[in-house]
């Protein structure tokens, strides 16, 4: 079934939108164990993934306000463009496609480094390569193909946590793996207490706990295909808060009841550590299979929603009009093909330059995350004053309005003024004004070329 919107097929199924939506969630940055953020926090790690919990929550029910009365592919971009003006939609599209564009660098080059771990006589390089080739592919077959991988992805990341999770709840009150000793809870404040760092050790965690949740905003991008939006996306949204205190919290609070925090991946992965205790000799293979996974389903989900995005501005006028063409399938050809070859080019440079090569790159992504939350939070304020009185019908309401969204923004600009207080992140913050200019730029050349043709049309 073909959808309203421009052609576009629905086939995505329910389940494939819950699964995307857990797959947004989580990142192998949990299997890893966070390391830097714990030792920041210690075991109030936890509370800082609560809170940041929360706002994505609030954020992403804002996004779901306005997808479930508006189920179009571009999301928040077409919101933006729709209700708050020309170059907002301009933005926070492009920053989007950009922000996705240096994540999926960074996940195929990863699935090079995965792959060689198993067969180190492959280069990096060749393996990436072909993994882009078939995710390129299957993402140019039809939109259920992307579905149906999306969610045996995300199945075996929700596999591994939970499996995790188990074993270590085994540990803590059987003692299996440990002598048959029960672990007991003391490693949460025997060492320097819950909060060893203090409230300034747990603000600056919210800083890394917040960029751990970029891409969850995908929820989004998958309404204008999905077969029942209505349905699908407020299940989706208001199941993320539960997901993210299970997985995120509930992995987090065993890893360090078992662990003292303060020794919590010295020894490598605590997922591995855990896996090793119970006797499982092929922990370090579990671990590199699943962090494999994790690194293609952000890669098919960056391919996917970079289309949709490209489609989108297309729509708006806002990129080139060979992006609004779609196949017989429903399929935006040409915004999959420009997406992978970006990739592409940048796995090739990552090969013949230095890695330094991408650091400017990767502090711009690093902020986009951060601006395209703001940008749905203020497009949803856009969005309700234009519907005035008949916001009241709406059928999935932000709860707390419009307190919510100024809480948000708030909280937003917190993390902002506290990335100058890390040093990885002080580049960032330098960069943001040089990458908003860009793309100012770009929006007025555009304005300069369309007024030119008009011109000569007359």
């Amino acid at each position: 079934m073909t959808s309203e919107n421009h052609g576009m097929h629905r086939g995505l199924k329910n389940r494939h939108i819950q699964m995307i939506a857990l797959g947004g969630a989580i990142g192998t940055g949990l299997f890893y164990g966070s390391a830097q953020t714990i030792q920041l926090a210690g075991p109030a790690i936890t509370l800082s993934y609560t809170i940041g919990g929360i706002v994505i929550f609030l954020i992403m029910r804002m996004l779901g306000e306005m997808s479930v009365d508006e189920p179009v592919s571009g999301s928040f971009s077409h919101y933006a463009y729709k209700y708050w003006g020309e170059f907002p939609g301009f933005l926070s599209g492009w920053n989007y496609w950009f922000n996705y564009i240096v994540v999926s660098m960074a996940e195929l080059t990863a699935v090079g480094i995965y792959i060689h771990y198993w067969w180190p006589d492959i280069p990096p390089w060749v393996s990436a390569f072909v993994f882009l080739v078939i995710i390129t592919l299957i993402n140019l077959v039809e939109v259920r193909m992307f579905g149906e991988l999306e969610f045996w992805f995300a199945l075996i990341k929700v596999i591994a946590i939970i499996g995790m999770i188990v074993l270590g709840i085994l540990m803590i009150f059987a003692g299996i793996g440990t002598g048959g000793q029960a672990i007991g809870f003391e490693n949460l404040w025997i060492h320097g207490g819950f909060m060893p760092n203090g409230v300034w050790g747990l603000l600056l965690s919210l800083v890394i706990v917040m960029f751990s949740f970029g891409g969850i905003e995908l929820i989004g991008i998958t309404a204008g295909e999905a077969d029942n939006p209505k349905k699908s996306i407020p299940k989706a949204i208001n199941q993320v808060i539960w997901r993210i205190l299970l997985f995120y919290v509930g992995a987090l609070m065993v890893m360090l009841i078992i662990y003292p925090w303060n020794k919590v991946g010295l020894e490598g992965s605590p997922f591995v550590q855990i896996f090793s205790k119970m006797g499982i000799p092929a922990a370090a293979t579990i671990l590199n299979i699943v962090v494999l996974t994790a690194a293609l389903s952000v890669y098919n989900s960056g391919i996917y929603s970079n289309a949709r995005m490209l489609y989108a501005l297309a729509q708006q006028g806002n990129a080139p009009k060979a992006f609004i063409k779609l196949n017989n399938k429903g399929i935006p050809v040409a915004g999959v093909l420009a997406s992978s070859a970006c990739t592409l080019i940048a796995v090739v440079l990552n090969y013949l330059v230095p890695g330094k090569v991408f650091l400017y790159l990767i502090s711009i992504a690093v902020l986009a995350a951060v601006i395209n939350w703001v940008m749905i939070v203020i497009a949803n304020l856009k969005f309700r004053a234009a519907k005035g009185a008949e916001a009241e019908t709406l059928e999935f309401k932000v709860p707390g309005y419009p307190f919510a969204n100024y809480f948000c923004i708030a909280f937003l600009l917190m993390i902002v003024g506290l990335m100058f207080q890390i040093d990885d992140m002080k580049l960032s913050l330098y960069v943001m004004p040089l990458w908003l200019a860009i793309l100012w730029g770009a929006f007025r050349f555009k304005k300069q070329v369309i007024v030119k043709k008009e011109e000569l049309h007359r």
